[in-house]
């Protein structure tokens, strides 16, 4: 076991609550299905399943004339893929719980057009079709499904290997004079999974730091409004 996960087990016992850390390959159904089935038997039920997992390779995943496909049919498995499997799986046991809340991740990716990464695009715009269709077939037996749609987020491997000229762009594209943490993504998946939100489903949340909802020449024109 890992540090990270016992640190973060230890964390989660502090608050007064359990963890149990596993190790899952989420592009193998056994290995998914094992996973949700130990939760299940550790804790009684299953209220939340957060699809959590994407990304492509940007040296390979580019414009549509000379991406790799076969970088597009990799990216259908983590991406894609597993969370229709994580969702297939999981969801007969949120009915027998009385129901329960599914969290995908998109990204804002699938909803704007980008000169590289055209399979990422793809891919994270099916998840937010197959979070619709869950949330339509299923919303009648009380399971809720949502998608979050991150925009810029400094992760650790992000800050170890963005030159600052990259992060001080992706900075002034965002309407807020800050870019995200995981805790902004992290508090998102939160506020799904509790009944806070309980009467919110199929829907995307844009999280991203208002990217996408602002016009391009924004960040320039915002130089021209007086000091």
């Amino acid at each position: 076991m890992s540090e990270p996960l016992v640190d973060l087990r230890v964390t989660v016992a502090a608050a007064g609550g359990t963890a149990l850390p596993l190790t899952v390959n989420v592009l193998e159904g056994d290995s998914i299905a094992a996973m949700i089935n130990t939760t299940v038997e550790e804790h009684g039920a299953l209220h939340v399943l957060c699809n959590q997992l994407g990304g492509t390779n940007p040296r390979t995943d580019l414009d549509l004339l000379r991406m790799d496909m076969a970088e597009f049919d990799r990216a259908v498995g983590p991406n894609m893929r597993s969370t229709l499997v994580g969702s297939r799986l999981a969801i007969p046991h949120m009915i027998e719980s009385g129901g329960g809340s599914i969290i995908n991740t998109a990204s804002v990716a699938a909803l704007v057009g980008d000169v590289l990464q055209t399979s990422y695009g793809a891919v994270k715009a099916a998840v937010v079709n197959i979070t619709k269709s869950v949330a339509t077939q299923y919303g009648p037996q009380n399971i809720r499904c949502n998608a979050i749609a991150p925009g810029a987020v400094m992760t650790p491997s992000l800050e170890n290997n963005l030159p600052q000229k990259v992060v001080d762009s992706l900075k002034a594209g965002n309407a807020l004079p800050y870019l995200g943490s995981p805790e902004d993504i992290a508090h998102t998946m939160a506020f799904l999974a509790s009944d806070e939100s309980r009467y919110l489903t199929g829907q995307l949340l844009i999280v991203d730091g208002g990217m996408t909802m602002q016009s391009s020449t924004a960040p320039g024109r915002r130089a021209m409004l007086p000091a």
